[in-house]
């Protein structure tokens, strides 16, 4: 039977939003050297969503994605990318085939895929009305997902990865302070392969986004690395693919 929370959120999505249109983000987080995406889980259900939601009419679909991951995780100064459109037959249709047929989520939705990079120790994260859990989850480590979830989180995935050879990555996922290795972990993780550690501080040199504290990382057994941060103002021309 259906849920009296889902007809009453129905009801109000017919009034304030768009027909056919969703967006759904795929939130990477990085911490311990582990590469994280943002999931909830379903009431009732061993299945698992990425957060997303609807386009009001009132609004931008940028200022849509921001404002629904804003809800589920309280970032607000998040690095956003539209990078795919997800249109298949029946995506989301047969998900909902045993509700009502005016059931506003039981309608065709063509979604728009985001990816988000947040620093994982400064989201909080919220579920809503129809999930009871809302998590971290390693990306190599995937539970059950509904629709086309997995293939949204793997194509996200190839993006990043085909962004990562010729922009930066990092300022949103790592800590204000960092250590190269702690970079080049991000990175490894990222692609799924080893770096040779002289090659890749090569090319974050050449980049020049880098700026060297005079500061160490203590309390290892070796060294103590010298700590870093990104140059703001660099990182974000080069973000915007000046310079490179």
């Amino acid at each position: 039977m259906i849920n009296q929370d889902i007809k009453d959120k129905s009801v109000e999505l017919w009034r304030s939003s768009i027909p056919h249109i969703s967006i759904d983000s795929v939130v990477f987080g990085f911490l311990n050297n582990q590469l994280n995406v943002l999931l909830l889980k379903l009431k009732e259900e061993e299945n698992w969503i990425l957060p997303g939601g609807y386009l009001q009419k009132d609004e931008s679909i940028d200022d849509a994605a921001k404002r629904i991951l804003y809800e589920r995780s309280g970032a607000d100064k998040i690095f956003l990318n539209n990078f795919c459109v997800f249109g298949d037959l029946n995506r989301s249709e047969e998900y909902f085939k045993d509700y009502p047929d005016d059931l506003w989520h039981k309608q065709r939705f063509i979604t728009i895929g985001y990816y988000a990079l947040v620093d994982q120790t400064k989201v909080k994260p919220v579920p809503d009305n129809f999930t009871d859990r809302c998590e971290w989850m390693p990306v190599n480590a995937l539970p059950r997902l509904v629709m086309d979830h997995e293939t949204i989180i793997k194509e996200a995935l190839s993006t990043l990865r085909e962004h990562i050879s010729y922009k930066p990555i990092g300022y949103n996922l790592l800590p204000e302070t960092f250590t190269l290795p702690e970079l080049q972990g991000l990175y490894e993780a990222i692609l799924e392969e080893k770096l040779n550690r002289g090659n890749f501080y090569r090319k974050m040199m050449r980049y020049d986004i880098l700026i060297k504290l005079d500061q160490q990382r203590r309390g290892g057994a070796y060294k103590a690395p010298d700590l870093y941060k990104f140059d703001e103002a660099k990182y974000k021309k080069a973000l915007s693919g000046l310079n490179w």
